[in-house]
């Protein structure tokens, strides 16, 4: 499990997605360990966006602002629908399913007509804060298991005019608060329930994830300057298919 989102949390492709159906795929049984390991092991992954990015987000002030302003409505969302998320959509497959294969037909059309332009934005602290909060809102529609919110995003960073490595960056950066608070709210409120064994398993999901998590940084910026991410918007296409083939055989 800490593979799996060590690899998934930065690609659109929804680490939380992929983590349900890997907890079906080797059987382990539905509770609300599971649904907090599979919260809690994203900060692993979120410990090495700080690890390489600590000097945007502690000395850079103005970038540390945009974060800040594009956190705020994920935050507000995310407190209202906080049980509804964690007990109704984080249980069922089915949601996580269809929202790979919806969110892959869009990440493929999006990227078929999207052209960056010459005058893109560049540099983080350059943008607007109305353009951070909606890039916040856009991150939102991530609560729903499935949808990646990288590629939610992304794809809002793309559409209002930002580079492509801006926009993956900045999108980096806003993971750290957004996990955190969501980790951290749900180990608040079931942190006196963990046995010791519990508390162990998560902290190995977290170092491994935590180890991949930078492998898959450095990756994603390499494979961004030449290429864009219809095959990832293929790959959920694939999965959701696969798994709607398997369910209905």
């Amino acid at each position: 499990m800490g593979i799996v989102e060590g690899i998934t949390e930065f690609l659109p492709i929804s680490s939380t997605g992929h983590l349900i159906l890997t907890s079906r795929l080797l059987n382990i049984a539905q509770s609300s360990f599971l649904s907090s390991f599979e919260i809690a092991i994203q900060l692993g992954a979120i410990l090495a966006v700080v690890l390489l990015y600590w000097r945007s987000l502690i000395l850079e002030k103005e970038v540390l602002k945009r974060v800040i302003a594009a956190f705020i409505p994920t935050a507000v969302i995310g407190l209202i629908f906080y049980k509804a998320i964690k007990h109704v959509l984080m249980g069922s497959e089915l949601v996580v399913v269809w929202s790979l294969l919806i969110g892959g037909v869009i990440l493929i059309v999006f990227e078929l007509f999207y052209r960056e332009r010459k005058d893109s934005l560049e540099d983080i602290s350059a943008l607007s804060y109305k353009q951070a909060v909606l890039i916040g809102i856009f991150q939102s529609f991530a609560m729903v298991p499935g949808v990646s919110r990288s590629a939610a995003t992304i794809i809002g960073g793309l559409s209002l005019g930002l580079r492509r490595k801006t926009i993956v960056e900045f999108s980096f950066l806003l993971a750290v608060p957004t996990m955190a608070a969501a980790a951290g709210l749900d180990i608040v409120k079931n942190a006196a329930s963990f046995s010791a064994d519990q508390i162990g398993l998560l902290t190995i999901g977290f170092l491994v994830a935590f180890f991949i998590a930078i492998i898959i940084i450095k990756f994603l910026l390499y494979f961004i300057k030449n290429h864009n991410f219809i095959v990832f918007g293929i790959y959920r296409v694939a999965v959701a298919v696969l798994f709607l083939m398997l369910w209905t055989r």
